[in-house]
């Protein structure tokens, strides 16, 4: 023994201090728990992106093109603060193509990521689980929430379910070679994962329409179900219920949150076009409610609650900007086009979409615009149910039902 030491690989240096870099942070921003911090310490987030990601060549938000990021295209320094970089990091595009297959910038649709570790940790601690509970999350993705899963409660524990199977088996041998050999399941995972149930806990990293009641019935009474619901990219909102013994659960949305949908309830391409869809109006008339507000997050929840499966579409027609709403499902549409200092509404089908839109908003502005935290639910098996539990909410209500089961 000569006593010398080998220095440290400065990719490995440089990552270890991003790690406990972004640890301080999340300490500074927020409260986490001693279990939830450790895990943050442990589990290497690199890992869980071996095959790169994409990064936006237009400002967050406009970006139709990608550029593909791998590992060894960065300086190790440059790696580690883009790894431990507390944001979203797209890994997938149209459902397909990951960074580590792309030859140059792409266009696409972002359809998996790394979601940004404060909202991964803030989500773990909202489930408020505790030693030995038995949690079943649906959605995979890269593994990374996976891992820190597996680190507070012990892999067997953990059961995983993602429906992509290259998404899967990536994330499973990233687990496996962070040292986590968990239950990485692929299957639709709105059918939950029965085999191992009941769960104590069930946490969605994908947005759901409504909770399936699938999950309920493979939870422990007790159980939190925690989900984002919602069929937009935004205004949808993070839903936690309790599991009560008869099988139904309740609760509260906690705030807003933003996910990619689960894969069998993702948007169907409307096919056809827009003017055909909406050649037939059955009524005409001047929109009370401007469709500029469902630019913000809250009345764009209401809207889906009012109108829970349909699209909103933007589209320039003969040079103006009109917005549709477009149900599919039940063949209705609403279209807006602006008129002088207002706009007109041209409705057609069964269902009278922007009439819904405006009971519910003109509803919510009388009640004092409430925040979406003032949304409960209860969850049956024959439908879902919102109301706003707030003072003068004037009966502000939304009934969904589902068709039966079994």
């Amino acid at each position: 023994m000569n006593g010398h030491r080998t220095a440290p690989e400065p990719r490995c240096s440089a990552l270890s201090a991003a790690r406990g870099a972004l640890l301080d942070r999340l300490q500074a921003e927020r409260h986490i728990g001693p279990g939830w911090a450790a895990a943050v310490r442990a589990v290497p987030r690199e890992r869980f992106l071996s095959g790169g990601v994409f990064l936006p060549e237009a400002p967050e938000g406009h970006a139709a093109r990608w550029r593909p990021v791998t590992p060894d295209g960065l300086r190790p320094e440059e790696w580690a603060e883009l790894a431990y970089s507390d944001q979203s990091l797209v890994t997938q595009l149209d459902g397909t193509l990951t960074p580590d297959r792309a030859t140059g910038p792409v266009e696409g649709y972002p359809t998996s990521s790394s979601t940004a570790p404060a909202t991964v940790v803030g989500m773990l601690e909202e489930l408020e689980v505790r030693d030995g509970d038995r949690v079943l999350e649906i959605g995979t993705g890269t593994g990374y929430s996976t891992a820190l899963l597996c680190h507070r409660l012990g892999e067997d524990n953990v059961t995983t379910v993602e429906a992509d199977p290259e998404l899967a088996r990536r994330a499973d041998d990233a687990l496996e070679v962070a040292g986590y050999s968990t239950w990485t399941v692929t299957d639709d995972g709105l059918l939950g994962h029965p085999s191992r149930a009941p769960y104590d806990r069930i946490i969605a990293t994908c947005a759901v329409r409504r909770i399936p009641h699938t999950w309920l019935r493979q939870a422990r009474p007790g159980a939190i179900v925690l989900a984002t619901v919602g069929s937009w990219a935004y205004g949808t909102g993070l839903a936690k219920v309790v599991v009560a013994a008869d099988g139904t659960a309740a609760g509260r949305v906690t705030g807003p949150s933003s996910f990619m949908p689960a894969r069998a309830q993702a948007a169907a391409p409307l096919g056809g076009s827009l003017a055909a869809r909406a050649a037939y109006a059955d009524s005409v008339r001047r929109a009370r409610v401007a469709p500029g507000v469902l630019r913000d997050w809250m009345p764009a929840f209401l809207a889906q609650l009012a109108a829970p499966t349909a699209q909103l579409v933007r589209a320039v027609a003969g040079g103006t900007e009109k917005r549709y709403l477009i149900d599919a499902e039940r063949e209705s549409f609403a279209e807006l086009a602006p008129e002088g200092d207002g706009w007109v509404v041209r409705q057609g089908g069964p269902l009278a979409l922007w009439d819904a839109v405006e009971r519910a908003i003109t509803g919510w502005r009388a009640a004092g615009e409430p925040g979406i935290d003032a949304v409960r639910l209860r969850v049956t098996r024959e439908a879902h149910t919102y109301w706003i539990d707030a003072p003068g909410h004037l009966g502000l209500r939304w009934e969904h039902r589902h068709p039966p089961l079994p």
